[in-house]
């Protein structure tokens, strides 16, 4: 969790900031995985913050949604490269991603659950400058 929090804020995805009146907050929470290695021996236990975009209110919090994912065809399409110009392939598995778009909304997001600011008073919140995953 912690290498997730450095990451995250080396990035500068939030800044804490205390809340102006009326606007609303989104939760968040921790997303834990448990990675294997290719022997099925457990290779490392992974963190992974995440915001519950499921209580944004379209038009209020968000206008548009973007799912960065790549489709199934562009993947055949790259495999399909790597067998006709016999180029290796590997797999890799990457520490930490980002969602690198900033934001124009103003999104207001609870405190860490288990990393909250020490001397701070309960008004203060994240204001989201990059978007997190489960955000809308």
């Amino acid at each position: 969790m912690t290498d997730e929090l450095s990451a995250l804020h080396n990035c500068g995805t939030w800044e804490l900031v205390p809340l102006l009146s009326g606007k609303s907050i989104v939760g968040c929470r921790w997303v834990f995985a448990i990675k294997v290695g290719p022997d099925g021996t457990i290779d490392r236990l992974k963190a992974r913050l995440v915001a519950k975009g499921y209580t944004q209110v379209f038009g209020l919090n968000y206008g548009d949604t973007f799912s960065p994912v790549a489709k199934m065809a562009s993947v055949r399409l790259f495999i399909t490269m790597v067998v006709l110009q016999q180029w290796p392939l590997y797999q890799l598995d990457v520490k930490n991603a980002f969602l690198n778009g900033d934001l124009q909304e103003e999104i207001y997001m609870k405190q860490l659950p288990g990393f909250v600011a020490q001397g701070e008073s309960s008004g203060i919140v994240c204001r989201l400058r990059k978007s997190l995953y489960g955000l809308k």
